[in-house]
């Protein structure tokens, strides 16, 4: 569905976190903006099965639940033919946390600490939706960087790069540094629907979500830069 569309329908989420507290605090904050709530789930396995019947905008996913923890709900979530259109925000009581970094991996369109304001919770909510990313690039580098080395079996080749032209390369790397559409547009003197394109053209061809996928696979591959536990530059 396109940006436009999305925009103008209904904004509807599912709520999954263990904490009744917790879940009705959000409902409450997202109903007061003219939000939806869906559905509300105490755990991973209850996230899936109302993601999968009610087919919402935005999942506000706790990471840690019983029974199913929100990490495998994203990964069936995302996996599925329902639940693979809509975003997923992860939540957590911590900004540095290697289950939030596999998250993202797997497809997550960024996170959101719990003692977040209510102003910061509906604007994420509108701000994924919308297919923006949610996570500011410093802290997908520092995830990265403490995470990424201990992941195995997760490196990506810069193989993965080839088919992107030169321009895009160039908006890939800018992308990762955290500079928003009109930033861009700036920096490159390009009309901002030309690097709307350009990111587009990005997502397709490296086959990922949207812009947290892109700033992650940006410092893996070391297009910002030697990726974490690389050799130094010039060594084979």
């Amino acid at each position: 569905m396109s940006e436009t569309g999305t925009a103008s329908a209904p904004l509807r989420v599912v709520i999954a976190d263990d904490q009744t507290l917790v879940r009705s605090g959000f409902r409450l904050i997202l109903n007061e903006a003219g939000i939806t709530v869906a559905a509300e789930a105490a755990n991973g396995s209850e996230a899936v099965a109302a993601v999968l019947r009610h087919r919402p905008d935005v999942v506000l996913m706790d990471i840690r639940m019983p029974e199913m923890d929100g990490l495998e709900a994203t990964r069936r979530i995302l996996g599925s033919k329902p639940g693979c259109g809509c975003r997923i925000i992860i939540l957590t009581t911590f900004d540095l946390d290697q289950y939030v970094y596999a998250a993202l991996t797997a497809g997550a369109s960024g996170f959101l600490l719990k003692d977040t304001s209510p102003e910061q919770l509906v604007a994420a909510v509108r701000t994924v939706r919308s297919g923006d990313a949610l996570l500011a690039p410093s802290i997908t580098r520092r995830l990265i960087e403490r995470f990424a080395p201990h992941q195995p079996g997760q490196v990506i080749s810069r193989t993965g790069l080839s088919d992107l032209t030169a321009r895009e390369l160039e908006v890939l790397r800018l992308l990762a540094q955290g500079l928003s559409n009109a930033e861009l547009a700036a920096e490159l003197t390009l009309s901002t629907a030309t690097v709307k394109t350009h990111v587009a053209s990005i997502l397709a061809k490296l086959q990922l979500r949207d812009r947290v996928q892109a700033i992650v696979l940006a410092y893996q591959t070391g297009l910002t830069g030697p990726p974490p536990g690389s050799p130094a530059p010039g060594r084979s």
